[in-house]
């Protein structure tokens, strides 16, 4: 195995050491079918994982989790102690898509949306916005398509293309080799 264990032999017997191990175990399992290339690390608080593949062409994925510790009381430890992160990257250069973002509204969209003809609802899920400067990219639906699932279960943080790369960012703990598979086709 190319990604490695940074726990101690006490932590490896802990439940979420193995829940991480087999998070790992199968993104280097899915990467090297794909003969790519794999390295990172995992332990029973965290993992942070990279991937490159090559074909048909190159994409480059990172998986993190982290867990944190704090004594703040007023928020939740649901979301204060655990950072999940998904991001898959790829160039698009020569295809002449106009950049573009559509990501998870925050409360000062509001605000944006009345005063920006540049940042709109995104029409079909409502819980996020776009930003373009002519908002008619043809990658869009292609993407609003594939994605569609993520979107559903709003683990889509952001979709961005800017300067020739297309960056997908997730807030999941899943793989989702499925959709990414899907990806790789456009």
């Amino acid at each position: 195995m190319n990604l490695k264990s940074n726990s101690t032999e006490d932590e490896k017997e802990s439940p979420f050491y193995k829940i991480n191990k087999d998070f790992a175990t199968e993104f280097e399992r899915f990467i090297l079918e794909k003969n790519g290339t794999v390295k990172g690390n995992y332990n029973v608080w965290s993992y942070t994982l990279f991937g490159k593949i090559a074909t048909p062409k190159k994409w480059i994925l990172k998986y993190k989790k982290a867990t944190y510790s704090s004594a703040n009381l007023l928020l939740s430890t649901k979301y204060q102690n655990l950072l999940v992160l998904t991001e898959w990257q790829t160039k698009t250069t020569g295809t002449g898509i106009s950049d573009f973002i559509i990501r998870k509204k925050t409360k000062t969209d509001l605000i944006k949306l009345w005063f920006s003809s540049r940042v709109s609802k995104f029409n079909i899920y409502h819980k996020y916005i776009t930003k373009s400067e002519n908002n008619t990219s043809e990658l869009i639906p292609k993407l609003t398509k594939i994605l569609a699932p993520l979107f559903e279960s709003k683990e889509i943080y952001s979709v961005e293309h800017r300067h020739n790369k297309l960056k997908i960012e997730l807030r999941t703990d899943k793989h989702h080799f499925e959709i990414f598979n899907k990806l790789t086709k456009l």
